[in-house]
């Protein structure tokens, strides 16, 4: 294909604005002698990211989102359809001389999860990613520092290729570097991977472990809004590549922290142990996937409906337009923030994703509701609360 007809072809998709290098995995989850275990589940970090993601994206921009799935022989029929009810940009690569990705969930007191691959697993790189793809303007990691470091350098690179050799496409985000939004694998959160930890911060502009994760990593039964020393010894050591990124700490059923080295604010989960929610949390296995997703699509979503209804609910409210204002350049974090934590709110619901339903006009239903009413509900509810939760600055 001629250079001329390679950029054309390439500018005919509609723009990535999410990518994740998660895999597809379908789950068996053990809830220990809490109630009965579960096989078959769609699951995996990709298919909760991609949902948080496709969440926020909303009806019209869900082929924004994108990600692949590895189907083998014995890829579930009802699995595929609910992929393809999400409208999303999927690569489905087929090879019926492999099983499918799967892996077995155990929960535990306190959220903390075991986890275990049943069969062999089939590691998404870079350079799998299609030429749209690597075009993304935000990218989800789950790994390890060494490969967080691996993946960036490795889209990075590919990118620089692309455009030396004119085959970059012709929206204004090309010309600049994607959002990498990298997630720890609770595994290696060792006092071991200090150091890679802090060397892999320096390429991302979120790192996200969990409030476990984070403790486990630096010797702690675990991590607590008290402790600052933490904070701020990672960011003092540098997030992202001008030491301008965000520390995000997912603490579940607490909320989430996030902090740079200028501004932190604290926001509580959407379904709350004393909250009114007629919804229950049934399963957290994916929330923290999907808080990711969303945050990243987040990020890239200004000025679109979930936006416009944080800023409509919250308009009167000087402390927020204060706290947002502080945050300058990334004053788009404490509202993709909100729409991640509403996202969150849909996966805790049921066992595996979300459900989704179409009602016609651009609008759509998950679990019954849709997700820009959630949004309003929860900003509401922030707005009345604010007064009586915890200072952020």
């Amino acid at each position: 294909m001629a250079m001329a007809e390679a950029k054309a072809s390439l500018d005919q998709h509609s723009p990535v604005e999410f990518c994740t290098l998660g895999m597809f995995i379908l789950d068996n989850i053990d809830f220990g002698d809490s109630r009965p275990g579960v096989k078959n589940i769609l699951g995996g970090a990709a298919s909760f990211a991609v949902v948080g993601a496709r969440l926020v994206a909303g009806p019209a921009h869900a082929r924004s989102v994108s990600w692949i799935v590895d189907m083998g022989s014995d890829f579930p029929p009802e699995a595929l359809e609910s992929i393809k009810s999400w409208n999303t940009d999927c690569v489905l690569r087929e090879d019926h001389g492999r099983l499918t990705t799967r892996a077995w969930n155990g929960y535990h007191p306190n959220e903390k999860r075991d986890f275990e691959y049943l069969t062999p697993k089939l590691r998404l790189e870079p350079s799998m990613l299609s030429e749209t793809q690597v075009w993304s303007r935000t990218f989800h990691m789950v790994c390890s520092s060494s490969r967080c470091l691996s993946i960036v350098q490795d889209i990075l690179r590919r990118r620089d290729a692309l455009r030396q050799a004119g085959q970059a496409p012709s929206t204004t985000h090309a010309s600049s570097r994607p959002i990498f939004v990298w997630e720890p694998v609770p595994d290696l959160c060792t006092p071991e991977e200090q150091e890679k930890f802090f060397e892999a911060i320096r390429v991302v502009d979120v790192v996200s472990p969990n409030h476990l994760e984070l403790g486990m990593m630096f010797e702690q039964p675990g991590w607590t809004e008290e402790n600052t020393t933490l904070v701020h010894k990672i960011l003092d050591s540098g997030i992202g590549p001008d030491g301008k990124g965000c520390l995000v700490i997912r603490a579940g059923k607490d909320g989430s922290y996030a902090y740079s080295r200028t501004q932190n604010i604290w926001l509580p989960a959407y379904h709350q142990p004393n909250s009114s929610d007629t919804t229950a949390v049934v399963d957290p296995t994916g929330a923290g996937n999907s808080f990711l997703g969303a945050l990243a699509q987040g990020m890239v979503s200004a000025g679109r409906a979930p936006f416009q209804v944080i800023d409509s609910v919250l308009a009167q409210s000087e402390q927020w337009r204060r706290e947002v204002d502080a945050w300058g350049q990334q004053r788009h974090l404490p509202l993709a923030l909100v729409c991640a934590t509403v996202a969150a709110g849909f996966v805790v619901e049921q066992i595996g994703v979300p459900q989704i339903s179409g009602v016609g006009n651009g609008r759509e239903l998950w679990n019954q509701s849709e997700f820009t009413e959630r949004v309003r509900l929860y900003t509401q509810r922030l707005f009345r609360t604010q007064d009586e939760s915890r200072p952020t600055n």
